[in-house]
């Protein structure tokens, strides 16, 4: 373990100098898997992780997807979801509020990011509520909490992540994360209707739209829930892989691109670009992950600390509520990526030998690790919103999140006392 111990060291001084995560994990990992043999087969380890990385055609889900997120994100259909969900909801008291998390949802479904999401509703969200007078700190938590749906609700990169380490189906991972989600969505409404309920200041009521103007809205979204639902049930049905959803989704957000008329020759070629530049740190990132995995496993670290966490006699739930709590520590000080490529070398041999099932723990895990985006004093999604909008302190911000992080915690305790509202419809999928 101790060699471990001194590969992470190396590790935070190698971050510490500026060397991209990627390239640091890779280095550690190829130098530490050479000082336990020898440096021919750690080199021979390198290349062969890599080799299979890269070709592995389950891993293309996560080009795809980003591809399909940049076509989304370009054609405006964000701007559409954020109308849609204003038409049905901002005639209510914090109405604007939870249109942004209905719209962030949305949007989520198709992007796979929380950085994503928090960074475009923040420029959508914001300027309406701000207009309408709603406070700055609930106005700002919804769109900071709106933004962690992102690596929840499928397609999530955190889930081809987390299921490519640890050789868990991806589609079932995304089947298990929309219930869940959906919770999430309705679980942070309440806590705005609670927030309003004691400050009605905080959220005044919009205008009443017409019904024809809210048919308008909701008619330029069906396209975005029709991709959804392809995607989605056709993973659930059994009618094509994660991979082949992936190639449908992105082919589908492209033709609605074009029809919406947002895609020009221009525009193309720079969502070509940032899907490349994206996949490309992406697939640098896992590729160091895996070698750090392979120094990990090979140093004996799982076997050593399932060892000393069965001599503590705390059995299943005790482990598990544990490494709750150790996640969201460590969700203060890292970022959400981070969080999974480091610990889950380590830790889910210690959920295997405890019987938890992987695609409950990743969803637990997700939602976790969507809690620490929101949590200081590093909250991801908290300072993507500060960078847009410097004029507001960050204070504001994280106060607003407050009873946000509260309902996420019940739905952390929900899911850990109620696993099959993770389990069921991944049970019910065609194998």
């Amino acid at each position: 373990m101790m060699s471990t111990v001194i590969g992470f060291g190396a590790l935070f001084a190698l971050l510490f100098t500026g060397l991209p995560l990627g390239f640091a994990l890779g280095v550690v990992g190829v130098g530490g898997f050479a000082l336990l043999t020898a440096p021919a087969p750690a080199a021979a380890m390198a290349a062969q992780v890599t080799w299979d990385t890269l070709s592995s055609y389950s891993l293309s889900v996560l080009p795809l997807f980003v591809l399909m997120g940049n076509f989304v994100n370009h054609a405006g259909l964000s701007r559409d979801l954020y109308a849609a969900s204003n038409a049905l909801v901002g005639h209510r008291r914090g109405g604007l509020a939870i249109a942004t998390l209905l719209a962030s949802g949305g949007f989520a479904a198709v992007s796979g990011s929380s950085l994503a999401t928090a960074a475009t509703m923040s420029s959508i969200a914001l300027p309406a509520m701000r207009r309408y007078g709603y406070s700055e700190s609930l106005s700002t938590g919804s769109v900071a909490a709106g933004g962690t749906l992102g690596i929840l609700i499928p397609p999530s990169i955190i889930m081809v992540i987390y299921g490519s380490m640890t050789e868990t189906s991806v589609g079932k991972l995304f089947v298990a994360g929309v219930l869940p989600g959906v919770l999430g969505i309705l679980l942070y409404a309440l806590a705005v209707m609670v927030t309003v309920r004691i400050d009605p200041k905080a959220g005044p009521a919009g205008p009443r739209l017409e019904t024809a103007a809210k048919v308008a809205a909701l008619r330029r979204v069906w396209l975005v829930l029709l991709l959804f639902i392809v995607v989605v049930g056709g993973i659930y049905a059994g009618i094509f892989t994660a991979t082949e959803a992936a190639g449908i989704g992105a082919s589908g957000a492209f033709f609605i691109a074009l029809l919406k008329g947002g895609l020009d020759r221009r525009t193309l070629l720079r969502i070509l670009a940032e899907t490349v530049r994206t996949s490309a740190m992406l697939m640098t990132v896992l590729v160091g992950a895996l070698i750090f995995a392979n120094f990990v496993n090979i140093a004996g670290t799982p076997r050593q600390v399932v060892d000393v966490i069965s001599n503590l006699g705390l059995g299943p739930m005790g482990v598990l509520f544990g490494l709750i709590v150790f996640y969201l520590v460590l969700g203060c000080v890292f970022d959400s990526l981070a969080m999974i490529l480091l610990t889950v070398p380590v830790v889910f041999p210690v959920i295997q030998q405890f019987g938890f099932d992987p695609i409950w723990f990743g969803i637990l895990l997700v939602v976790v690790v969507e809690i620490s985006l929101i949590t200081p004093p590093i909250g991801m999604n908290i300072f993507v919103i500060r960078s847009m909008n410097p004029q507001i302190p960050v204070s504001t911000i994280f106060r607003g999140v407050v009873p946000f992080v509260l309902v996420d915690l019940i739905r952390l305790l929900v899911i850990v006392l109620f696993p099959a509202l993770i389990l069921f419809l991944p049970m019910q999928m065609a194998n």
